[in-house]
């Protein structure tokens, strides 16, 4: 017996049709209400980082301008791939083929520039806290912004290779009409969890451990000198204390981002048929929720973060808010 056209998503192509998805209005309420009021949140977070650092010349330096970058791929995130990965899993995919390849093209775009500005942000702080006489002149305002630049511009020419067979060939990986799936070659796909996963990881845990050896090294040495400094010294290991500071902060930052990104890729490792399943859906959303816990973070170490949120915006303290912005 034919089941009824009202269970299809385009009544109107009978037989390459897909059906609609048999959930209830009452059991997708409660997952769009979540996530587009995360997706609502993720963007207000973002934007309020982005307009603060940007605004502010005293919040221009190159630790900033990586958290800057990261703020951007967090709003789009929020504003773009929440509400239609919600929109993906619960309702059929009205917006064609095409569309649907560039949804997961920006996916990988984003995911990958994330991942590079984790590994800037790691380096930053390796050479802040392992080399801090050559920090000025190695990690300066213009090269942080061109290695930003690069990271962009390499992952949307990098991921182009995900996106090409899949527009060539649109057709070959969609069994009937209002689904959005999207289906990577095993060598492709192999590469890009060497490229994107493992290197980047490595490269994170091996720069934090080195940094977290020295900052124990040197917060004993503080400890140990703490009672007799003159002003110069004083002066000195405030600085230190900030840059020691700002790595925990940092190092905070990168921990909870491993933790959301991980299961992210430890999926996709077992293939396209778990990747594309629902059972996927949550470590993907894991994975966007940490757009979200990023400005919380900053929130809760970066007194510029909290002064920006708060109502005193006058230009007047803005030189006591931020003598110290990395604190």
């Amino acid at each position: 017996v034919a089941f009824s056209e009202t269970n299809l998503c385009f009544p109107q192509l009978f037989n390459i049709s897909c059906k609609k998805p048999k959930t209830s209005l009452s059991q997708v309420l409660l997952p769009y209400v979540v996530v587009f009021s995360v997706s609502l949140l993720t963007v207000a977070l973002n934007l309020l980082v982005i307009v603060s650092v940007s605004h502010f010349r005293q919040l221009h330096t190159p630790t900033n301008i990586l958290l800057l970058s990261l703020a951007v791929s967090d709003f789009l995130i929020g504003l773009l791939l929440m509400p239609a990965k919600i929109l993906r899993d619960t309702a059929c995919w009205f917006l064609g083929q095409l569309t649907c390849s560039l949804y997961s093209y920006i996916c990988f775009v984003i995911t990958s520039a994330s991942v590079g500005i984790m590994v800037l942000i790691s380096v930053d702080r390796y050479v802040a806290i392992c080399d801090p006489l050559h920090y000025p002149t190695r990690i300066t305002d213009r090269r942080v912004k061109l290695c930003v630049c690069l990271c962009w511009l390499c992952s949307v020419f990098y991921n182009i290779l995900f996106i090409k067979d899949d527009l060539l060939q649109r057709e070959r990986h969609t069994s009937c009409y209002g689904e959005c799936v999207f289906v990577i070659d095993y060598i492709v796909g192999t590469t890009d969890i060497v490229l994107t996963f493992i290197a980047p990881v490595t490269v994170i845990v091996f720069l934090y451990m080195r940094v977290f050896v020295v900052a124990v090294s040197q917060a004993r040495a503080m400890r140990s000198h703490v009672t007799a400094v003159t002003l110069q010294l004083s002066v000195t290991l405030t600085a230190k204390k900030s840059e020691l500071k700002a790595a925990r902060t940092l190092g905070v930052l990168v921990l909870v981002f491993l933790l959301c990104f991980c299961p992210y890729y430890i999926v996709s490792f077992f293939g396209n048929e778990l990747f594309n399943s629902s059972s996927a859906s949550i470590v993907i959303y894991l994975y966007y929720f940490n757009s979200c816990l990023n400005p919380l973070i900053y929130a809760m170490f970066y007194p510029w973060f909290r002064k920006a949120y708060s109502k005193n915006w006058k230009l007047l303290h803005i030189r006591d808010i931020y003598v110290y912005p990395d604190q």
